[in-house]
């Protein structure tokens, strides 16, 4: 840690601790007769969405919380996993997850850690810098984590929720809280999956999902074929040809390569902040404009691909026919054959509720957009239909409210929220207003749970402010008898 990077952590922790008033915990405790805790809130998840959570949930006076995550300490999250971009696609100016305390940003940690010349070169940070950024971030802030602990279900008990949970090889163990925040990425809907039909027809050992890990080094002297258009189908390329692939083919079903990114032109406060408020065809059109106009791969990983000699783009190029014949992956598309050594599919996520363990119990209860909304028929789509329809804190609904009521207290801080909250609502460009949001929504659902408490407890407050003394010769009167309005039986 360099000097100045140690004197920006205790200035964070200096600010943290100027800013922290009204700095108690608010929150009645449940108390139940086995005798075990009840958790206020379980954040399931310590990437950056679940970290910036749990700093904001802390400085609203909610420290019984805690945060989980399936990944080993200091690897949450994509960037040391299956991310392989050099940097972000996001401007380096990008800030969020600090709640508006400027030394615990990405940009002040940046220019401590490597310099005021090194943050004027570049245009956006580096992955495995950004990393460095959420240790630093978590230690800083002093977020703890339980992780290598993965959750195998979620369900109602009474009026709280219970996890099933287990770290490492340990037996499965029961965890209770009153609210769940799913902080579980882009995949947080689903499962990463290979079209059907390719998983069908190709040997495993032939084929990867680009969001999975892969043996690139065995690569070498291979041929690969890749499916899809987006920044991972061309930063797994990069990574296949600089371990030496024999060539790399991308292909995607675009007739010509998307050149603009419609996502710059929506990261405004306006829409960030209010998106949910908008009517549902607004909300439905906008992220149908999405599914249509893709946004591009990005240019350092286009530039880095076509610096390769090996490599090759083809538009309009679905694969129609895939077959796995002697060894080899035989490809037809509406333009060409291929055979390759082994391919790639960079193609997403799928919703499936089953999928999850977190989700399989909730997925026939809740709404989802095609519950609440018809789109004509021209604008219609079955993929966006599975998405849940979120409450305003990003709350799960029920189908059934009397029935199953208990699921609003499960949020949907993940990449599932997209329809409901905006396609930059769990990114890093748009954490800066969602996650004032969804705090909002915990605090007020579990005000809402104790307001019977408040009047009795401000009648019974007595902790003295003024005492005169005897030479001032003020003599305590009897307390007014509340107001009939205010009185409590």
């Amino acid at each position: 840690m360099t000097p100045a990077l140690q004197a920006l952590t205790q200035q964070v922790r200096a600010e943290l601790a100027l800013l922290a008033y009204p700095n108690r915990d608010w929150v009645l405790p449940v108390t139940r007769p086995d005798g075990q805790p009840v958790h206020d809130v379980i954040i399931i998840g310590a990437g950056q969405a679940g970290l910036g959570t749990a700093l904001a949930l802390r400085r609203d006076g909610i420290s019984n919380l805690l945060v989980i995550d399936g990944l080993p300490a200091g690897r949450e999250g994509v960037w040391e996993n299956f991310a392989r971009m050099t940097h972000l696609r996001t401007p380096k100016g990008t800030v969020g997850i600090e709640g508006g305390i400027p030394s615990l940003s990405a940009p002040a940690f940046y220019r401590a850690a490597y310099g005021e010349q090194a943050w004027a070169d570049i245009e956006r940070i580096e992955r495995p810098r950004w990393m460095a950024f959420l240790r630093w971030f978590r230690a800083t802030a002093g977020i703890e984590v339980c992780n290598d602990t993965a959750c195998q279900s979620l369900q109602p008990e009474g009026e709280l929720l219970a996890l099933t949970v287990q770290t490492g090889a340990q037996a499965p163990r029961r965890l209770l809280a009153r609210q769940v925040v799913l902080a579980t990425g882009f995949d947080g809907c689903g499962v990463w999956q290979v079209p059907p039909a390719i998983s069908a027809a190709v040997a495993p050992e032939r084929l990867n999902h680009s969001n999975e890990p892969i043996d690139f080094a065995s690569l070498a002297g291979r041929r690969v074929g890749i499916l899809g258009h987006g920044a991972s189908a061309f930063d797994n390329a990069c990574i296949a040809l600089e371990h030496g692939a024999a060539s790399v083919d991308v292909c995607f079903r675009r007739e010509r390569i998307p050149t603009i990114n419609p996502h710059r032109r929506l990261e405004f406060a306006g829409f960030l902040k209010h998106f949910h408020d908008l009517d549902d065809q607004v909300r439905w059109r906008t992220n149908r404009f999405f599914e249509v106009h893709d946004q591009p791969p990005t240019q350092n990983g286009w530039d880095r691909a076509h610096s390769f000699a090996q490599f090759r783009a083809h538009a309009g190029s679905p694969w129609l026919e895939v077959r796995d014949e002697g060894g080899q992956v035989h490809v037809r598309t509406p333009h060409a054959r291929f055979s390759f050594d082994h391919v790639i599919c960079a193609t997403g996520a799928v919703v499936d509720y089953q999928a999850r363990g977190e989700l399989r119990t909730l997925g026939p209860l809740i709404r989802r957009w095609r519950h609440a909304f018809t789109p004509d028929a021209d604008e219609r789509s079955d993929t966006l239909g599975e998405y849940p329809y979120l409450g305003p804190g990003f709350e799960y609904l029920p189908l059934d409210p009397l029935r199953d009521g208990w699921v609003k207290r499960v949020r949907a801080f993940n990449f599932s929220s997209i329809v409901s909250m905006g396609p930059h609502t769990t990114s890093a460009s748009g954490h800066k207003h969602s996650i004032p949001r969804l705090v909002g929504g915990i605090t007020g659902a579990l005000m809402a749970e104790q307001a019977h408490a408040l009047l009795p407890a401000l009648h019974d407050y007595e902790e003295a402010e003024l005492r005169p003394g005897p030479a001032q010769g003020a003599a305590p009167s009897a307390s007014p008898d509340p107001s009939p309005a205010l009185r409590v039986a």
